[in-house]
Parts: C-alpha cells; structure tokens; sequence
C-alpha cells in the first residue's frame, strides 16, 4: 500500500472527528488528516468527541479508546445507540494492541483500529486501507 500514491486532495472537504486525550496524538491526526484535505474537528474525550459529531456529522470519528471523562468504550456505546448518529463509522485508536482488541473493538461497533503511536510516515496509508473496507465510504475517496 505504500507504494501507491496518495492524492493530496484524498479527503477533500470531509469532515472527520479525532478524540484523543494526547494531544501529540491530535496534532499528527489532525496535521496529517488536513494536508490532505479534510476538516479536522478534535476533542480530548468521548463526551467532547459525542458534542462534536452532533454538530459536524462527520463522515467518519476516529477515537482514543482510553481516555477520561468519557472513554472509547463508553463513546461508541453512545454513538451506536443513537439512531441520528448509528451509522456514522469509527475507528478506534489504542495503544494497547494486543490479541482480541480487534475483535473486540468491532464486536463494540468500532469498523476497525489503529494503533498508537501514530507517525506522519504510516497514518494515512494505514487509515486508506481501514477507510477502503468501508464501502460508504470508500466510494467516495478520490483515488
């Protein structure tokens, strides 16, 4: 995946939710996510996360799965019981990958995971290849 290019308007005019309470975490997401066009809207936990994608109908959430206040859990909990937010994906970020988080994380309503930490390097093609397996969405990416 690596070796295709990425257009750099690949996610022109998408509106995407990061929530993530590391801010270092946020800044690479929401750097990365905008250089190639997307509007980036961050919170730092599942609560703000929530207030946001009530507002901004993002087209898709990627979310922290530990975090205080209101964890990744606890948010896609919430997201996927609310029938105006329900189909809206996300994906969960940890940095505790370990066997069964996948499994874990979809059986909870997350479309998938990325692990943490993030790199300016692998973020976008690791994300492509998540966003790929989505068919709303992957029929809208412009590659």
């Amino acid at each position: 995946m690596n070796n295709i290019s990425v257009p750099i308007d690949l996610l022109a005019g998408w509106d995407i939710v990061v929530i993530d309470d590391e801010p270092d975490s946020l800044e690479v997401a929401e750097i990365i996510l905008d250089a190639y066009g997307a509007n980036v809207r961050t919170g730092s936990n599942g609560a703000e996360g929530l207030d946001l994608v009530r507002k901004v109908r993002p087209r898709f959430v990627i979310s922290d799965i530990s975090m205080p206040v209101m964890d990744g859990w606890g948010f896609i909990h919430t997201l996927k019981n609310d029938r105006s937010l329900m189909d809206i994906p996300a994906i969960a970020l940890t940095a505790h990958a370990m066997v069964g988080d996948r499994e874990r994380a979809i059986t909870a309503g997350f479309h998938n995971y990325l692990t943490k930490p993030l790199t300016a390097d692998t973020f976008i093609y690791d994300l492509l290849k998540l966003l790929m397996d989505i068919p709303e969405l992957a029929e809208h990416l412009n590659i």
